[in-house]
């Protein structure tokens, strides 16, 4: 399911009271699927290069995946993965959060360290992917204020 980072469906915060709404809505899912427990927080480096850049934070290399494969070399775009385990606890991602609402990072999943449960913040909002339907429709009901009034939900 998708929600909406800031009321009336508004893309990008313009003022600190905005991003303490967007990093609130965040946080508060976030808490719902993984207070308590360890989670995995992976984020992506894109380049045109089969060589893994260094990262900048603490994660550690992951895995890289060709994204568009080309026959000309200067083409292909590669998806360098980087993950970090670490104990969840509300706003230990903010800085990572904020610069996702600012379309300043892109691609970061969180998620629980058995990968049952996906957290995918967004520049506008986040989608989850959630272990059963109940569970969806639990979670759905709770921030129905956040869903989005489109019929197609985006």
């Amino acid at each position: 399911m998708r929600f909406h980072s800031l009321p009336g469906s508004k893309r990008y915060a313009e003022t600190e009271a905005e991003y303490a709404v967007v990093l609130e809505r965040y946080n508060t899912v976030l808490d719902e699927l993984f207070a308590g427990g360890d989670v995995y927080v992976i984020t992506p480096v894109w380049t045109s290069e089969t060589e893994v850049p260094s990262s900048k934070s603490e994660a550690g290399y992951w895995q890289s995946l060709l994204v568009k494969d080309d026959p000309d070399p200067e083409f292909r775009t590669y998806c360098h993965l980087f993950a970090a385990r670490r104990p969840w606890q509300h706003g230990c991602l903010d800085a990572l959060l904020r610069d996702t609402a600012d379309y300043t990072m892109a691609g970061v999943l969180v998620t629980d360290t058995q990968m049952r449960r996906l957290h995918h913040p967004y520049d506008g909002g986040a989608d989850v992917f959630l272990t059963t339907p109940e569970e969806r429709d639990r979670t759905r009901t709770r921030h129905a204020h956040w869903l989005s009034s489109s019929p197609s939900g985006l």
